[in-house]
């Protein structure tokens, strides 16, 4: 990644994909200062609550479970991003 660049408004990953895992990209993201603010939404077609809770534990936002109708996934990508920037708004 740039480190010049603007971190994403927010990041959307699966816990199935190549070379890395969303658990790992999850764990990598929050570990870094300029992503601790970027919300990350986890959508998934697993289901099961460890696998909920571990994506929490590891710093998502929200889980979300496929299939997940459009409007939803655009809904609480805009809550997110909202109560990422309100919060940075309050802290600085």
């Amino acid at each position: 990644l740039d480190r010049r660049a603007s971190p994403p408004s927010a990041i959307l990953m699966d816990i199935e994909m190549p070379r890395m895992d969303g658990y790992e990209l999850a764990a990598a993201l929050r570990a870094r200062p300029e992503f601790e603010s970027v919300p990350l939404l986890m959508l998934t077609s697993r289901a099961g609550e460890k696998h909920r809770q571990k994506a929490l534990r590891l710093g998502v936002d929200r889980y979300l479970v496929k299939p997940c109708p459009e409007d939803l996934l655009l809904a609480e990508l805009r809550n997110c991003i909202a109560a990422r920037r309100g919060s940075r708004l309050a802290a600085g």
